[in-house]
């Protein structure tokens, strides 16, 4: 397959995006020359070290260096109740083991007496938080497992970590980023700190081992010239693949391509911008005006039922998730009511303060 064909350089076979239905830049060659690679990274249950890249993982942080705190304001939402992190990570572990036992035991014989008082001591809640509170581990990623994410201007950052403060700022997390050298983390930090709170269970990661994978994208239909869309919206053009174009997309064949051709769901590095929460608005950023590049995307689910055809193959593909989670939501992250927050990095200097964009 061609690589404008949207060809895949698997680098771990477990994690392999099936091939394209098509050949798009066959039916549409104004598209060859908007190639991009992406990688997607496949975040997976694990158990992962700082010497690892990982969702929600420990990360290589320098024993001698400021853990990130973030000033507020940290205010609840008035519906849910405050829980530190390790109050989330014992529910979670609760809430998993009652949904797995047999399903005709009646609600009140699924819980033991010490589990249910446990369950219902972590609901009742904790105090907001008043004053600074630690940021959280989101992310950290290696330039060996993703080649493509390096920082322009520094030759020997290789670790690129994402960290964020676990409340709204003020529709989703406010998020920090940090590159550094590996190599110069001779001594690492064992114990970091972490909130006293977080607003939602569902800014707390699950850890994950992450498994990159490199694939082909093309330009959400939104950015692409009025020209192309109307190619794009053009059924009789597509009619040229046969079988491999789903009649039921007919009315809006533009739809085919936003759903399995252009841009690949989940978390992933590099690649184009997703829309459809709203158009496509500039990303600037803020200290030079150059225009920002999709650098990390923070995904609520690896794959939907629009876009099911991206979901991996091989050994393991389909892990089983926890009883309760929901489809393909490893990392069990949930944003602004299922969507993705996409970071975007100026490529005039890693320093420049990075652009988040909710879609």
């Amino acid at each position: 397959m061609s690589e404008a064909a949207g060809s895949i350089v698997a680098m771990d076979a477990t994690r392999t995006t099936p091939p394209r239905p098509l050949d798009v830049t066959a039916l549409f060659p104004e598209l060859a020359p908007l190639a991009r690679t992406a990688t997607r990274l496949h975040p997976r249950p694990g158990a992962p070290s700082p010497h690892d890249s990982s969702v929600g993982g420990p990360l290589l942080w320098p024993a001698d260096e400021p853990w990130p705190y973030c000033d507020g304001p940290h205010v609840g939402d008035g519906f849910n109740p405050a829980l530190s992190p390790e109050d989330v990570r014992v529910q979670r572990r609760i809430r998993a083991t009652v949904a797995g036992r047999p399903p005709g035991l009646p609600e009140t014989a699924r819980y033991t007496p010490e589990e249910r008082a446990t369950d219902q001591r972590i609901s009742a809640g904790r105090p907001w938080p008043e004053g600074p509170i630690a940021m959280l581990p989101v992310a950290q990623v290696y330039v060996r497992d993703v080649p493509l994410l390096r920082p322009p201007g520094r030759a020997g950052a290789d670790l690129l970590q994402v960290l964020w403060c676990p409340f709204d700022h003020p529709e989703h997390p406010r998020t920090a980023l940090f590159w550094r050298s590996a190599a110069t983390v001779t001594d690492v930090l064992d114990t970091p700190p972490e909130p006293p709170a977080v607003q939602f269970p569902d800014y707390l990661p699950e850890p994950c081992l992450l498994a990159p994978e490199q694939v082909t994208e093309y330009p959400h239909f939104l950015e692409l010239g009025k020209e192309v869309q109307q190619q794009l919206q053009d059924w009789s053009r597509w009619r040229a693949a046969g079988d491999a174009v789903d009649d039921s997309y007919a009315v809006a064949p533009e739809e085919f391509y936003m759903d399995h051709l252009s841009v690949s769901p989940g978390w992933k590095a590099g690649g184009w911008s997703r829309w459809g929460l709203t158009d496509p608005l500039p990303r600037t950023c803020a200290a030079c005006g150059t225009a920002a590049e999709p650098l990390l995307t923070i995904a609520t689910t690896e794959w939907s039922g629009a876009t099911e055809s991206w979901a991996p193959e091989g050994d393991g593909a389909r892990d089983p998730l926890p009883p309760g989670t929901p489809p393909a939501n490893y990392t069990r992250i949930v944003l602004a009511r299922g969507y993705d927050l996409q970071l975007h990095a100026c490529p005039v200097s890693p320093d420049h303060p990075h652009v988040e964009l909710v879609q």
